[in-house]
């Protein structure tokens, strides 16, 4: 397996994985891999992070604790602001588009699929802190997931 950073035309990267390059080359020419932002099919490989960012100059002193055991260093890089935002607003998006909204109800709609009293479906709503911990007393896993009105994600 083959994981390649990816970029496309719009400048947003994303991570693509592949059983060889020749696979890569191929779904590119079929139009298969395409930009999960905004769905853009001119996508290119990227250099990764990975492979950049783990070579320091010979003269550079780095200690042994830092190496690790193997004396080899390799460094990741964080996304930026702007990208954790936009990982942000697609779990927000994929969680609204996969669930049911209750409103006000979502704790007593939790319980009743819980106890198998409401067909099994994934659901959204408000809860306050209190319900919130009082359903997971009961055993009943719950995300608090703040969502900002109007997005609020530039």
């Amino acid at each position: 397996m083959i994981i390649y950073d990816l970029s496309c035309d719009n400048a947003h990267t994303f991570e693509g994985w592949f059983r060889s390059a020749e696979d890569f080359e191929d779904q590119c020419q079929r139009g298969l891999v395409r930009c999960p932002q905004c769905d853009h099919a001119k996508v290119r490989r990227i250099p990764s992070a990975v492979a950049i960012g783990g070579h320091k100059p010979a003269s550079e002193s780095v200690s042994p604790a830092a190496k690790g055991s193997t004396g080899n260093s390799a460094t990741a890089l964080m996304p930026s602001s702007v990208e954790l935002k936009t990982l942000y607003r697609q779990l927000v998006n994929a969680i609204v588009q996969g669930s049911e909204d209750v409103g006000t109800a979502f704790a007593e709609e939790a319980r009743r699929i819980h106890y198998n009293e409401a067909p099994e479906r994934a659901i959204r709503g408000q809860a306050t802190p209190d319900e919130c911990e009082a359903l997971r007393d009961e055993g009943i896993e719950v995300l608090h997931l703040p969502v900002n009105k109007d997005d609020g994600i530039n």
